[in-house]
């Protein structure tokens, strides 16, 4: 799809702490994480200045398959504490907030999880395409009535909030209080959705106690009148006696609107860009969609990686594929440049629906951190692009999408749609 470029043969003009680094067109992305997986080393980079925080002594980015895969399947050594999503150390109320089991490691990781796991249960699965069919089909209805427009604003981020919120029984009218929020949380650092930089933190955390404030009115109602759906199946779910906290409980509703809602939205929009721009593959997809559906969703997660990184910090002195790290050390996890490792994946740059094997690491790798929700989301998605494409067949982008100005989230804000 993009040959690396020889202008990053020298790392050193690689910033990936500059945001504007992940504003360039995506062609030259991967040539600047080619160049860095050709490097014999991780490269260290400097980290960002936040006004009010002092700034790190740096971190290693983490490009290859293998190196990646290596750290998460070692919590022992890479601790995901104080947290996993932000370079620079914040304060622990923004932790206590965001992130949820993300910033935790065992024992804590692994009881929540536990009771997490219960409350999804089994039966998840079944009700979670119950719930994917009818918000599909309510949104294409829609968009079908409104006509051409914004794809994201009218399909791709309603999709994950409707699964959700009828799953948690939170009415449509709350729909956009949840976008607004969700869209200040991973749009933190974009001028549309917080003007200012030194308004980040303080916006994050009053977002983030709205959403828990929200969380925890759905939570008291639900422990008086249950009724049966996500929200009371949260609250009472126990193991060995134990159940969520009223703050694990609005922290994990978070980590639902940044994991599980941004993945979504972010797979949807970018698959229907990769679809309108790359015709054959559409053609071939529709041609037979339950034949080719599994693999183009592996592929339009590969490509679109929603989330490009983690962070992980060094716990002790140690090694990992013949790279040294100091205790403390932080390294990132850059999924997006795994999915795109030529030792893994031939002909990377291509977007080819027929990709088998696609051991792509869009929902992380192997290791307790494995995310809770990946059968769901691919679900999802496949359940929407089943629906859009059986009624809109010639549905495709036009014109430019808008990006999220970030790097933790690779996101499209907008995209015009037609049909």
């Amino acid at each position: 799809m993009y040959p690396p470029e020889s202008r990053f043969d020298d790392v050193a003009n690689i910033n990936l702490t500059d945001l504007a680094f992940w504003a360039q067109p995506f062609g030259d992305r991967d040539a600047a994480f080619a160049a860095l997986r050709r490097a014999p080393h991780p490269v260290l980079f400097r980290e960002p200045a936040m006004p009010g925080y002092p700034r790190g002594s740096g971190y290693y980015a983490l490009v290859h398959h293998a190196d990646i895969a290596e750290v998460s399947r070692r919590p022992q050594d890479f601790r995901s504490t104080p947290t996993a999503i932000s370079i620079v150390d914040l304060p622990q109320e923004f932790n206590n907030f965001f992130g949820s089991m993300i910033n935790m490691d065992n024992p804590q990781h692994a009881r929540m999880r536990r009771i997490v796991s219960r409350a999804f249960g089994r039966g998840m699965a079944a009700e979670f395409e119950v719930a994917s069919h009818k918000a599909a089909r309510q949104i294409v209805d829609d968009l079908i009535a409104h006509g051409p427009g914004d794809f994201v604003r009218q399909a791709a981020a309603i999709m994950p909030i409707a699964v959700l919120s009828g799953m948690m029984g939170i009415p449509s009218s709350d729909y956009e209080f949840i976008y607004d929020r969700s869209n200040i949380i991973v749009g933190t650092f974009d001028p549309e959705y917080v003007p200012r930089l030194d308004q980040a933190t303080p916006a994050l955390l009053r977002t983030s106690r709205e959403l828990g404030d929200y969380i925890s009115r759905l939570a008291a109602d639900r422990t008086k009148n249950p009724t049966g759906d996500l929200v009371t199946r949260l609250v009472h779910a126990e193991i060995d006696g134990e159940r969520l906290t009223a703050d694990e409980l609005s922290s994990f509703f978070i980590l639902l609107v940044i994991a599980g809602m941004e993945t979504t939205r972010n797979a949807l929009s970018r698959g229907l860009v990769l679809l309108t721009e790359h015709p054959d593959q559409r053609e071939l997809l529709l041609s037979d969609f339950e034949t080719y559906a599994p693999r183009a969703v592996e592929e339009i997660l590969r490509i679109a990686t929603p989330i490009n990184w983690m962070r992980r910090t060094a716990t002790r002195d140690c090694e990992v594929n013949g790279h040294l790290f100091k205790k403390d050390d932080k390294v990132l996890l850059f999924y997006s440049s795994a999915n795109r490792d030529e030792k893994v994946f031939p002909n990377p740059y291509e977007f080819d629906i027929t990709r088998d094997p696609n051991p792509h690491m869009t929902f992380g790798s192997i290791g307790p951190h494995f995310c809770l929700g990946a059968h769901l989301a691919r679900m999802e998605v496949t359940v929407f692009f089943r629906e859009l494409f059986t009624r809109l067949p010639h549905i495709r982008t036009e014109g430019e999408p808008r990006r999220l100005v970030a790097s933790f989230v690779e996101a499209i804000k907008h995209v015009q749609c037609v049909f």
